[in-house]
């Protein structure tokens, strides 16, 4: 009964071997953990950001779109097709490479103050029956460049 056994000598202090850690050790070793948890979270934050990003389709690659999916609509408004009624406005956005392209909008929301015919677009929404339907406060009008020809201003 008075035998020392392993169980009785270690009960409740975990690996002892008799000899301390060495500070400077110890600090390494909490380095490695925290750097690795910074890798980690890292690497978790650019798969989610990469995951969830969606690329802009042009007009062309929604004429034929499944209805009820939602898209990002990239391309140009075509000159004179705006048409603002009743909190509702429609317009044309066509291909940026191909203006014989196009697909027909409606939108209702905030309207960015450089909206106009011949600026590119970005809209998110649906399509419907060959209408995309661009969800509120999506429309974002892209500036044109100072390198661009002098029509797209």
């Amino acid at each position: 009964m008075g035998r020392d056994t392993a169980s009785s000598r270690g009960a409740g202090r975990g690996c002892d071997n008799g000899r301390p850690v060495d500070p400077a050790r110890k600090r390494k070793i909490r380095l490695v953990v925290a750097l690795g948890a910074a890798v980690l979270l890292a690497v978790a934050l650019v798969y989610t950001s990469f995951s969830a990003s969606t690329e802009a389709k042009a007009p062309s690659q929604l004429l034929n779109a499944a209805p009820g999916s939602s898209y990002d609509l990239t391309g140009r408004v075509v000159k004179g097709s705006v048409r603002r009624g009743g909190g509702e406005m429609s317009f044309r956005v066509a291909d940026r490479d191909d203006p014989s392209e196009s697909i027909p909008v409606t939108y209702s929301g905030s309207v960015p103050d450089p909206f106009r015919g011949g600026r590119e677009i970005i809209l998110t929404g649906t399509v419907e029956s060959g209408v995309f339907v661009g969800e509120p406060d999506t429309l974002v009008t892209k500036c044109p460049s100072k390198f661009s020809s002098s029509d797209d201003h």
